[in-house]
């Protein structure tokens, strides 16, 4: 990233006329001063890049303007001219706030030097501040033996080497802004920025400055110059996450960008040059919105030189427990949580269920389950409060400490038993069979919560007042048993005399 306005304060003529042809031949606006006066002036009337700044001075000491440099929100950068070449002095400039100094007399390639370390420098603090590494939360998304996970990893072994366009597609929640980072990890551009831009969550309104930045005054608001995505990932990987999501406008000129790797910033007439590789994402079908005349056919073709199709989640079923396993000792580490297993009733669950909202519904819920779930134990079906594959819709029901669940059957008549669940039984035997009715003998439905009480009661009756018994009936944890029998207690109605065993 390229300085555009340098200011000069140097009181030798002979010093500033050689900074300023220098500076000329890399296009940077350059404003001359020759002593403080004349700098703070400047700087009160325009914003720089970069000062090239005399330690001595006729009025003064440039250290004075160096903290008053720092001092500002958006400081320039600042390289110290200095005739006296000492380690106090080269200590002291940099505890001040300059980024480097150099040292009289000089030459260019000495400067040519340090304002290259000193423009890689710049990028790295405009891109830090954009940055927020998500890339945890898409851990784990290439777990998988599947055939369709092999498949995309070959795909992505194949084109992350190369400079191609790729266009990444596939539903929501399947993981294609992790893809697009897998693709710049194996790429030779894996040392530059790696920036994304999200079109579908930035307002029109403001998505052409995110892109392509402004200049100062170009709109209400810009008080000061702003860098664009496209210009902070120069040499590097730009993200375009959900391209589709894009007006058609703005599609014009993201086509110029990708043909001709150049723009002009909102408000401005200097054209910028950029080298960035593009990625692309959308959970549309973007070739059915160009047949139906909401994207640009051109830009589609200028976008899907390598297309990537993630798979949704219910075609790897085989990949299911085995990032079910990985979310699970992630989740059991960072809540400090023993989790010991997943249970053969909710390997069940998580192998049935259609997951609608792919690998990311699949990470909450076993986030969730971990929390539910006490330590020592396994996860169960309860914990994940998924539906079953009888169509049975599982609830949680909330209380002060933790909820249980019942699932209602949606295809028989209105009565809650344990058959879905015989595995976990005592007793296979029908009158062993743990049943609570959901009506009141007249017609009412009962409440979930008296539900809850009876089912609990049954379940102690069942097992002689065996609390983790009860609980492994229930497909609970104890923790969760003992805190409802403790509520119930509390509010004048202990249900049994139950031990735990």
């Amino acid at each position: 990233m390229a300085f555009e306005k340098v200011l000069i304060v140097e009181d030798d003529e002979l010093i500033r006329n050689l900074l300023t042809q220098t500076f000329a031949r890399r296009n940077y606006v350059c404003i001359e001063a020759a002593n403080l006066a004349e700098a703070e002036l400047a700087i009160s009337r325009d914003s720089f890049d970069l000062v090239m700044l005399d330690i001595k001075l006729p009025d003064g000491n440039g250290q004075v303007f160096l903290d008053f440099l720092s001092a500002l929100a958006n400081k320039p950068l600042v390289i110290v001219i200095t005739g006296n070449a000492t380690v106090e002095s080269a200590v002291s400039c940099i505890k001040g706030g300059a980024f480097d100094y150099v040292v009289k007399p000089f030459s260019i390639s000495q400067l040519d030097l340090i304002l290259k370390k000193a423009e890689q420098h710049q990028q790295l603090i405009h891109v830090n501040r954009l940055l927020i590494d998500s890339a945890g939360d898409e851990e784990g998304l290439l777990i998988g033996k599947s055939a369709a996970i092999n498949r995309l990893r070959q795909l992505i072994d194949r084109v992350a080497p190369t400079d191609a366009t790729v266009f990444i597609g596939g539903e929501s929640g399947t993981g294609k802004e992790m893809i697009a980072r897998e693709i710049y990890r194996q790429s030779s551009r894996k040392k530059e920025p790696f920036i994304k831009v999200n079109c579908a969550a930035i307002a029109e309104s403001l998505i052409e400055s995110e892109f392509f930045g402004h200049e100062r005054g170009a709109f209400t608001g810009a008080s000061e110059r702003r860098e664009g995505r496209f210009e902070l990932a120069n040499n590097g990987t730009l993200l375009l996450d959900e391209v589709s999501e894009i007006s058609s406008g703005l599609q014009a000129k993201l086509l110029r960008v990708l043909q001709e790797r150049e723009f002009e910033r909102v408000g401005g007439n200097r054209t910028i040059k950029v080298n960035v590789r593009i990625i692309a994402t959308s959970n549309r079908d973007l070739m059915r919105n160009v047949e139906m005349g909401l994207f640009r056919a051109d830009l589609f073709y200028r976008l899907n030189v390598f297309p990537v199709i993630v798979p949704p989640l219910r075609e790897r079923s085989d990949d299911i427990i085995v990032i079910a396993e990985h979310f699970l000792k992630r989740f059991s580490r960072k809540h400090g949580i023993r989790v010991t297993g997943i249970a053969d009733g909710a390997r069940k669950s998580l192998i049935q269920y259609h997951w609608p909202g792919n690998v990311r519904e699949l990470q909450n819920v076993i986030e969730r389950s971990v929390i539910l779930t006490g330590s020592g134990q396994e996860l169960t079906a309860w914990s994940l409060g998924i539906p079953t594959a009888l169509g049975q819709t599982s609830f949680i029901l909330p209380s002060e400490d933790e909820g249980l669940s019942f699932d209602i059957p949606k295809h028989v008549e209105p009565n809650l038993s344990s058959d879905t669940a015989n595995a976990q039984t005592p007793s296979s035997d029908t009158e062993d069979q743990l049943s609570v009715s959901v009506t009141n003998g007249h017609g009412k439905v009962k409440s979930i919560a008296v539900l809850e009480k009876e089912a609990i009661k049954a379940a102690l009756i069942q097992t002689k007042g065996n609390r983790t018994e009860a609980a492994k009936f229930l497909e609970i944890s104890i923790r969760t048993l003992r805190n409802k029998l403790l509520e119930y207690k509390q509010a004048g109605d202990p249900i049994a005399d139950a031990k735990e065993d």
